[in-house]
């Protein structure tokens, strides 16, 4: 343990540049308007760009005559091949690249732009730039060349074919995952359990416990409408379900059925009435006058939603609450790409998935991926087409490729979230039937965020600890990205969070420096901790799942996984 006052790796928030709620998306006039008002910028301030220009020239003289010290970040790899260090081409190329790379960076902080237009100039150049790199071409990538000369060519044959498949079989989004090891049901979604309760909207699954005893109290587990909710219990060593299982934890989890257009009406309002109908059958099958719960990203905002309507109602059947990776009140300064969101822009999503009942799972996956372009877009590009290697398994890439839609009432709801600032203006804003007021929440309240989120900015997650009324508030900062901040199992010796023994104060600077402390490994076993001490006494583990009135039926994790 640390004395108070903490360091991030990574750097924390301030490098999530593409930390935009995709939920939102981008609008093409937003962007556009973007490159206008660099166009304008640059012809309205000829002097500073005629300075930048010339250091720039500076800088290409002294490329070309071997004297330039540019160099890529140890960590970048596109420039990993010694052949970027050691022939002159490729050197005198990834120079001019970095070269250009700093010299729009340096006009960017020169010229006299207000923050959100500074936010927004740096997020579209960064993507033309990141698509510029000379690392994405054959010509301009050495490894490639290599590849296809060792392998006679065959290795372009085969990129040629990766890249057909995925025009053909991957709504033309580059494949990010091997998906032929995995089978849901078989080696992920695997823990013992069975649905009990289903609806046209969600299955209810309740996991067989693995201990002799378990918490009087049960867990509710609400996964986000985005995705299958089985990333709860993706591969064994990585299951949330099954550790907290082994801790004598009673799960249960909500599974949402994919929606398509049909269901289009589905609103927030009928996502929280599902959960109360859930609660209702836990509350029979467990015996328990109490449910704790837990959700994560938009499942999150479902549950404070939840939280706040039953608080309206004078409904105390919610107990303890955990809520992880979520951000309640948006600000459009939360990162660069979410500068890129204007009220033009929620209006064209509205209208998009509207005039479609759907907002299209493939349409979020692509979203999701140009968040992060060299990692998700351009790092496969050359792996698959450059390279023609197939990419690699991995448990939570098959995941994510599991895409869901969102129905176009919910859609509209969540983009609501933007514009209305139900969470932050207490009592003023009617959603899900009920004026959303979370200052009236006095439930006690565990809060999950991850330093490298490029999602859910941590920064964006610490404001929840301030918006909802509970006295006691417990705020974990894991270092880890979006989902490897959910999935944190016991055993990584590089893991480790930041958390403080008092409730976070109203300012992160003031959280950062006097409060948190830096902890040693995961966060599963202080949050399970911190979860049994509010789970009642110990009972014997029931030795059936269901109930007279709620039946086992199919086993875990149900039908609508397969949706």
């Amino acid at each position: 343990m640390s004395k108070p006052g903490i360091r991030l790796d990574a750097g924390g928030a301030t490098d999530n540049a593409g930390g935009l709620n995709p939920i939102v998306g981008v609008a093409r006039e937003d962007l556009i308007g973007a490159v206008g008002v660099l166009l304008r910028e640059t012809a309205g301030r000829p002097v500073k760009t005629l300075k930048h220009v010339a250091k720039f020239n500076g800088e290409l003289v002294k490329i070309l005559t071997g004297k330039s010290e540019l160099e890529a970040a140890a960590k970048d790899k596109r420039f990993a091949d010694p052949a970027w260090r050691y022939n002159p081409l490729y050197k005198g190329a990834m120079q001019y690249y970095l070269a250009v790379q700093k010299g729009v960076a340096g006009w960017i902080d020169d010229v006299e732009f207000d923050e959100l237009e500074r936010a927004r100039a740096n997020f579209v150049t960064g993507m033309i730039l990141d698509s510029l790199s000379p690392s994405n071409t054959l010509v301009g990538n050495p490894s490639a060349i290599k590849r296809a000369y060792d392998t006679g060519g065959g290795s372009l044959m085969k990129g040629l074919k990766n890249a057909y498949d995925d025009l053909t079989k991957n709504d033309g989004i580059v494949s990010q995952v091997d998906k032929r090891p995995f089978k849901v049901g078989e080696n992920v979604a695997n823990s013992p359990g069975a649905v009990i309760h289903r609806t046209e909207m969600m299955e209810l699954i309740q996991y067989q416990p693995t201990t002799e005893t378990v918490s009087q109290v049960p867990l509710l587990i609400i996964p986000p409408q985005i995705n299958k909710a089985y990333v709860n219990d993706l591969s064994p060593d990585k299951s949330m379900v099954r550790y907290l299982t082994s801790q004598g934890i009673q799960v249960f989890l909500v599974s949402w059925r994919n929606p398509t257009k049909e269901h289009a009406h589905w609103g927030l309002g009928d996502y929280v009435d599902s959960l109360i109908e859930a609660t209702d059958v836990i509350a029979n099958v467990s015996g328990s006058k109490t449910v704790n719960v837990s959700g994560a990203c938009s499942g999150g905002i479902t549950t404070a939603t939840l939280l706040s309507k039953l608080q309206a109602r004078g409904d105390e059947r919610i107990g303890a609450v955990s809520l992880m990776v979520c951000v309640l009140d948006p600000d459009a300064g939360d990162s660069e790409a979410g500068a890129l969101v204007s009220s033009h822009g929620i209006e064209m999503a509205r209208q998009r998935s509207a005039k479609k009942g759907i907002l299209e799972g493939s349409s979020l996956s692509r979203t999701f991926a140009w968040l992060r372009p060299n990692d998700l877009v351009w790092n496969y590009v050359i792996n698959n087409y450059l390279h023609g290697d197939d990419p690699p398994p991995f448990d939570v890439l098959f995941w994510n490729n599991d895409s869901t839609n969102l129905t176009a009432t919910l859609h509209s709801d969540y983009l609501s979230v933007y514009e209305h600032q139900p969470f932050r203006n207490h009592g003023q804003v009617e959603m899900a039937g009920h004026k959303v007021d979370l200052s009236a929440v006095k439930n006690d309240v565990f809060v999950v965020a991850g330093v490298t989120d490029h999602i859910t900015p941590w920064k964006a997650c610490y404001r929840l600890t301030q918006l909802i009324g509970s006295p006691k508030v417990d705020f974990v900062l894991s270092q880890a990205g979006h989902i490897q901040a959910l999935l944190n199992p016991p055993g990584n010796p590089k893991a480790k969070y930041f958390h403080s023994a008092e409730r976070p104060g109203p300012t992160i600077e003031g959280w950062m420096n006097g409060q948190a402390e830096e902890k040693a490994g995961s966060w599963w076993p202080f949050w399970t901790q911190w979860l049994t001490e509010r789970s009642g006494g110990t009972k014997p583990a029931p030795r059936s799942l269901g109930s007279k009135k709620y039946k086992a039926q199919e086993p875990a994790p149900g039908l609508y996984a397969f949706d």
